[in-house]
């Protein structure tokens, strides 16, 4: 007896936070990491796309940010005051931005 195998599809929305994340850093100031995450999170609950309550959003945004970190996207400066401030490179996020594909 054989097992009939269903064609895998696997439909991904966009992913909001990096989107919201690139967005906000594509500007000239830089962020702590607790006003990136309150400028982001006002910025999400307006699109209505805020869910999973605000600590696991907190998480996932910071994960996201150090993967934007990792590929070279945002910069990170440590003050002397040991606070560290996160500047996009506004040329490597408009590429990200570019590369983002709506769902259909």
């Amino acid at each position: 007896m054989s097992i009939t195998k269903k064609p895998a599809f696997s439909r991904r929305l966009p992913d909001l936070v990096t989107e919201e994340l690139a967005a906000v850093l594509s500007g000239k100031a830089g962020y702590e990491f607790k006003d990136l995450f309150d400028v982001v999170h006002e910025n999400l609950k307006a699109r209505n796309a805020a869910s999973g309550g605000e600590e696991m959003l907190r998480l996932r945004s910071y994960e996201k940010l150090q993967a934007l970190v990792g590929r070279g996207m945002v910069k990170i400066t440590v003050g002397k005051d040991g606070k560290k401030t996160y500047k996009g490179l506004a040329k490597q996020l408009a590429t990200l931005q570019t590369n983002v594909t709506p769902a259909i």
